[in-house]
């Protein structure tokens, strides 16, 4: 709603905005007590159609010691979703009387975005099924900006399940805007998905390099490795070898558990999951690496590092109750320096023409039958390229219409660069174009 900002994702926040967060959260960490007046009489409500404790529980307690009251609805099954209820109503009735702020985990990706779009006060995305999770890359930013005084430039390893982690998806965009480098190790068939890969590319300049990682032992043994960082990347490719770029040192590795619940029935994997030890980090890239988990963890950590002083994941769940006490206080308007209400810098675009384009089936826009209307970002004009809205899935389609002339043309036509993007169509073929009302474009006839 107009007027009013919300965190649905971490491109709502510009990097200065970011950095001020980190200052405000240092301040409200050396006396977690001492912050009680700021949200006094105000109340949050957490709304968790997933399972959580950290995150619900940080957001709780935040609220608690910045004076502020909570309600809480964290069994799907008590709301009233379970009677056939939207999400957009659930937000319209809590919003309106209930609460000053809204905490919301869902497992649809996108529901945030949805949310935002009725509610009279801020919407935190607490994670959106495996698309994003921005107060939990604030707290891993934080850590960094902590752990190292800075973010920009350092080469961080991301490990583990990064097609399904929201947590990598997140870390990786906001990695890329501070210029930081990022050394992707998958779990055999779980690599970073290409609509990920392809925005770094759009919107960074990334250009991924396959990465000689035989330098980080069994971190890499079993994964190709791929380098990403913003920075020159085609004169970078000039100076790697057949081997690729050598990873020669590592400030961080952020490992990520198996997302087991967000898994295709059938895609466990065919490998055992990797496990991190001691003997892990005993190669020389990663003896200065600090490990970095957003937990919970299974058993990709091996016990024998919580007491290795390179382990920060309890410390980062335990900054997470003052970055997230300093977001609360920010969008409320209880911290000196409080951004202006915005719209957000990315124009989003109803579809009114022909069915939901976006193809992926846990998307909000898929899963919500009422109270959705689809929408479309335009992610790159030459050449086009769209995305959905909510979820930031590609859309794939062979044709480009306008919505006032009704013609359509092939997607490369210089013509279609011309049509405003808010008259795009996108069609998949040219029977669906026929069935919609659209002709083919009006061709000059060939001279002589």
């Amino acid at each position: 709603m107009s007027g009013v900002r919300h965190l649905v994702s971490i491109d709502d926040l510009s990097l200065a905005e970011m950095l001020g967060l980190f200052e405000a959260t240092k301040e409200l960490a050396k006396d977690l007590r001492a912050s009680s007046h700021l949200c006094r009489g105000m109340i949050s409500a957490s709304l968790f159609f997933e399972a959580s404790t950290r995150t619900r529980l940080s957001f709780e307690s935040a609220m608690l010691r910045l004076g502020g009251g909570v309600i809480t609805a964290a069994d799907m099954r008590m709301l009233s979703s379970s009677k056939g209820e939207s999400l957009a109503d659930t937000i319209r009735v809590v919003a309106g009387a209930y609460a000053d702020v809204i905490v919301l985990r869902h497992q649809s990706e996108g529901a945030a975005r949805l949310a935002s779009q009725y509610s009279p006060v801020p919407v935190i995305n607490a994670g959106d099924g495996s698309h994003e999770h921005p107060t939990q890359t604030l707290c891993d930013l934080y850590n960094l900006w902590i752990e190292r005084g800075h973010i920009e430039g350092l080469d961080v390893v991301l490990s583990g399940d990064l097609r399904y982690s929201r947590t990598i998806h997140s870390f990786a965009y906001a990695l890329a805007r501070f210029s930081a480098n990022i050394v992707c190790v998958p779990q055999p068939g779980f690599e970073m998905p290409d609509y990920i890969v392809e925005r770094l590319r759009q919107d960074f300049g990334v250009e991924p390099l396959r990465a000689d990682a035989s330098r980080l032992g069994d971190l890499a043994a079993r994964s190709d490795a791929v380098y990403l960082t913003p920075q020159k990347p085609h004169q970078l490719s000039l100076f790697t070898d057949a081997r690729g770029f050598s990873v020669d040192r590592v400030d961080a590795v952020y490992l990520t558990r198996p997302q087991t619940e967000r898994h295709p029935q059938g895609n466990a994997g065919a490998e055992p999951y990797f496990q991190l030890g001691k003997r892990s980090l005993s190669t020389q890239p990663l003896k200065d690496a600090v490990v970095m988990h957003p937990l919970p963890r299974r058993d990709e950590i091996n016990a024998d590092m919580d007491d290795d002083p390179r382990s920060i994941y309890f410390k980062q769940a335990a900054r997470g109750v003052p970055i997230r006490m300093a977001i609360l206080a920010r969008l409320l308007g209880s911290l000196p320096g409080t951004p202006p209400a915005t719209e957000g810098a990315t124009p989003r675009y109803p579809v009114t023409i022909g069915q939901n384009p976006c193809v992926n089936p846990t998307c909000i826009s898929r899963t919500e039958a009422r109270h959705v209307v689809p929408m479309l970002e335009v992610s790159s004009r030459s050449p086009l390229r769209a995305q959905c809205g909510y979820c930031s899935q590609q859309i794939s389609f062979a044709l480009v219409g306008c919505s006032t002339t009704r013609r359509w043309h092939e997607s490369d036509s210089a013509e279609v660069r011309k049509i405003r993007p808010d008259h795009l169509v996108f069609l998949k073929d040219v029977e669906q174009g026929a069935l919609l009302g659209f002709a083919p474009s009006e061709r000059p006839a060939p001279t002589a």
